[in-house]
């Protein structure tokens, strides 16, 4: 394999390129908008399936004191 002399431009030019195809941040802070608004309705969903399994065995509690209290 022939070898390839690059220079000082040539390397200059291949690192612009490599910059100009990477990810801006303005896109990269909409993306992890998006993975924010994923996580909070996650979020919301875990926290009131917790809260609906917590009122039930606060019932169930109620429940079992006022049998034992007879």
């Amino acid at each position: 394999m022939a070898k390839k002399n690059i220079t000082i431009d040539d390397l200059a030019v291949m690192v612009q390129k490599g910059f100009a195809e990477t990810a801006k941040k303005a896109d990269m802070d909409l993306r992890f908008d998006e993975v924010d608004k994923r996580f909070d309705k996650i979020e919301n969903l875990i926290l009131a399936d917790h809260k609906k399994r917590i009122e039930r065995l606060e019932s169930e509690v109620k429940d079992l004191r006022e049998m034992f209290a007879m």
